[in-house]
């Protein structure tokens, strides 16, 4: 594991695109079991650990992941997440240039927990949850575009729906309209920066996580301003 920040209260860490965050049907070993093992074996920790999932990010998506290492500090980042106190950035690479350099988008998503698949409506309909985001345009490479993107809200697959509802698909994403996948199945969406208040040392965190060490993501380190 890549671990970008750790102390007594947190973990912090750059999940590989593929890894679980919480366990599934599936039976693979999620970051969460990994996380508790790396603690288990550095600390050589007796009995249980406790590791809180504050967060999570799809398995084809990479970047940071937040876990807590006490439950005051998972209860108290959770409030931080329900307020919309964390600034969270993505990147995302699209082959569609987007008609605005910049925009916001909102939309009314509904998940099909069969099919594991959301939909964006334009209106609010039953059962739906409105979702909001913030994107720009950073640069343009090879035909394909890097885009920053702002969850405002925090939904099942929200920023994959609403770019690929704005006729920009993520790159690899063929759940959400993009013609082919990836090879190792990932998808280019990269969960980048996060901006949030210590849970207990109150003190303002803002953490990066490195771009995939692919050779596609890597051409894309030029554009990108930290």
């Amino acid at each position: 594991m890549r671990i970008i920040f750790e102390d007594n209260h947190l973990l912090v860490i750059n999940k590989d695109a593929g890894v679980l965050v919480q366990g599934d049907k599936t039976g693979d070993t999620p970051l969460s079991d990994l996380a508790k093992a790396y603690v288990k074996e550095k600390y050589q920790k007796p009995g249980e650990v406790f590791m809180g999932v504050i967060h999570r990010i799809d398995r084809p998506v990479s970047g940071l992941v937040l876990m807590a290492r006490t439950s005051k500090a998972l209860e108290r980042m959770n409030e931080q997440f329900k307020n919309r106190e964390i600034e969270k950035k993505y990147l995302a690479v699209v082959r569609n240039r987007p008609a605005a350099n910049a925009g916001n988008l909102v939309h009314w998503l509904i998940k099909n927990p069969e099919t594991n698949v959301t939909k964006a409506y334009e209106k609010e309909v039953p059962n739906s949850m409105r979702s909001e985001l913030n994107y720009k345009l950073i640069g343009e490479l090879d035909g394909f575009y890097l885009l920053e993107v702002n969850p405002i809200t925090g939904r099942p697959h929200q920023i994959r729906v609403q770019l690929a509802s704005m006729n920009c698909p993520i790159v690899g994403d063929n759940k959400y309209g993009y013609p082919r996948g990836n090879k190792d199945k990932s998808i280019c969406l990269h969960a980048h920066q996060v901006k949030f208040m210590h849970p207990v040392k109150k003190e303002e965190m803002q953490l990066y996580a490195a771009l995939p060490q692919d050779n596609f993501w890597q051409k894309f380190l030029p554009l990108i301003k930290q």
